[in-house]
């Protein structure tokens, strides 16, 4: 074991010089997982599409927001609260400033959100559908002054839109604002861009960040994010001791963790990781068989969860109950028991091919597989983007249990391009998904996930198989416009949208996908786990403030 250390150190040594310079490897922190192509946008309006970090570690929100406790937490403010049905008001905090060192004021946060009003390109532009006005009070106070509040869309925007500096950007075109790289940013965070090349961004500490004061310094010098071509080349790097913190899907680590003791997961035992978002099978509603809800509840009941859970993901997942809520506190407390336990579904072949029989899906032609009631023939493709190995695996095994019960479906994978084109405009029989399912303060996101209310011919924000229920789309609306102190009404209507979510089935919740977290203790320790679950280990683009931040004010140096 003391040769292969040795060797390893050898290695650090050489992943640790970039630029001509080396750097110490006590205060350089490696992370992989949420740079998957050479960096080259900073752009916070591009929260997927900018290097990841641009967001959480340059750019900060009001507040961050943390899934295990489900709450949320004052970050650029001191406090943020309803101060009457339709005003809501923040009070920032003392002594914030800009990475170049400019005074960060009221007139920033003003600027920003009004960006959204300004644009319709910018991504929370329909923010002021319910925003009427923004006042700047005194004392680092901002009310924000709603028309109609859409309180749950809202708390979600506190912890998702970062704040700008206005001497920066008020001078730049539209363009430069919407698609502009924004390269070398300014920003208030613990971090600046220091550099980059084809395969890495390199993040340096701001020593001069306004919350060290409040929260403490952060501890790694630098933190440099690598663009790491597959997951085994990630679970190289991870056993070797040049990646510290690893957020790929890693098969064999359920047992790798028990080898190796500088290999850590969240949870010592199975599922050993966190979940992070729902995937969901969404079928076409507007096509047949799909658009029929007893067929849809068939498939339901034929989909073997806890087979994909253990095969394909080795028990790294949980499979999804019939409703998809994230086991977190934020959204459990809104599931109705009784309504699952009604209303909900387990893995029944038979009742699968009861239902599809009392449907009149039977063999009409005498082929071996079911066709619909006026005789036409039923041949379904499921459909995930090639190369996400585990989703593939996944509907491979999906469409083997659909053909058990006599429906003829394949799996297909096209380009993630035109699995993302085909999604949006409704070109699908079935696809999975889980890209507006993941945490939030509100299960309001994944009902509006699941069946978002706008039917249009581009789908973006979910409800891809264009499922239409007026009675849904009321009910997530009201729970939107529902403050969270009327705990007891927001029972009763998420009660009900769950019990016509449960009858219709307009998707099916199949497994929880993880937050793939692995670390290594070579170079750093105390990292998060489930019995110091001090901070979300997360590093994907868009995530960082959801408490990933935290980690790096906690790590020790070995």
């Amino acid at each position: 074991m003391k040769k292969v250390m040795v060797t390893l150190g050898i290695l650090v040594l050489l992943v640790s010089t970039f630029f001509g310079a080396r750097y110490a490897r006590n205060e350089t922190l490696y992370v992989g997982g949420g740079l998957w192509e050479p960096p080259s946008n900073w752009n916070p309006f591009l929260p997927w599409g900018s290097v990841s970090g641009t967001i959480g570690l340059v750019y900060e929100t009001l507040f961050n927001y943390d899934p295990i406790t489900g709450q949320m937490e004052p970050w650029l403010v001191k406090d943020g609260k309803w101060v009457d049905k339709n005003t809501y008001e923040i009070t920032l905090r003392d002594n914030l400033k800009w990475s170049d060192g400019k005074k960060f004021t009221t007139q920033d946060v003003k600027f920003t959100f009004e960006l959204g009003k300004k644009y319709e390109d910018v991504y929370y532009h329909n923010l002021w559908e319910s925003l009427d006005r923004i006042e700047l009070g005194s004392n680092n106070k901002v009310r924000f002054i709603f028309k109609e509040p859409s309180y749950h869309s809202w708390e979600v925007n506190l912890y998702s839109i970062p704040i700008l500096p206005e001497h920066i950007w008020k001078n730049k075109s539209k363009n430069e604002i919407i698609e502009g790289a924004n390269e070398y940013p300014v920003g208030s965070g613990m971090y600046k861009v220091e550099g980059w090349s084809q395969d890495r961004c390199i993040f340096v500490r701001n020593d001069d960040w306004w919350g060290n004061e409040v929260f403490g310094k952060p501890v790694p010098k630098r933190v440099i994010e690598i663009v790491i071509s597959s997951n085994n080349v990630a679970l190289g790097m991870l056993l070797q001791g040049t990646l510290d913190w690893s957020n790929f899907f890693l098969p064999g680590i359920p047992r790798l963790a028990k080898i190796y003791e500088n290999i850590k997961t969240w949870y010592k035992e199975s599922p050993y990781m966190l979940s992070s978002s729902t995937a969901y099978l969404f079928m076409n509603t507007k096509k047949p068989p799909m658009d029929n809800a007893q067929f849809r509840k068939a498939v339901a009941y034929a989909i073997d969860k806890q087979n994909i859970v253990n095969k394909v993901y080795e028990n790294q997942v949980i499979a999804a109950d019939s409703l998809g809520f994230l086991p977190t506190p934020a959204w459990k407390k809104y599931e109705d028991k009784k309504v699952l336990e009604k209303y909900g579904f387990n893995y029944s072949p038979a009742t699968a091919k009861k239902l599809l029989d009392e449907a009149g899906y039977v063999d009409r032609n005498g082929d071996g597989w079911r066709d619909l009631p006026d005789g036409s023939t039923i041949d379904l493709l499921i459909v995930v983007p090639y190369g996400w190995t585990d989703w593939m695996e996944s509907v491979k095994s999906i469409a083997e249990d659909l053909r058990k019960v006599g429906i003829k479906a394949e799996a297909k994978f096209p380009d993630q391009g035109k699995y993302e084109e085909d999604m949006s405009t409704g070109n699908f029989d079935m696809l999975i998904n889980d890209y507006g399912s993941t945490s939030s303060v509100s299960p309001w996101t994944l009902l509006n996930f699941v069946a978002n209310p706008l039917i249009m011919d581009e789908m973006w924000d979910g409800n891809f198989g264009r499922y239409e229920n007026e009675k849904l789309f009321s009910l997530i609306k009201e729970i939107n416009k529902t403050p969270f102190s009327e705990e007891a009404k927001l029972k009763e209507l998420f009660s009900e949208a769950e019990k016509i979510l449960l009858k219709e089935m307009p998707a099916i919740p199949v497994w929880h996908n993880g937050l793939w977290f692995q670390a290594s203790t070579y170079a750093w320790e105390n990292w998060p786990d489930e019995n110091n679950p001090y901070g979300y280990p997360c590093s994907w683009p868009g995530q960082w403030q959801f408490g990933a931040v935290k980690i790096l004010l906690n790590l020790k140096a070995k």
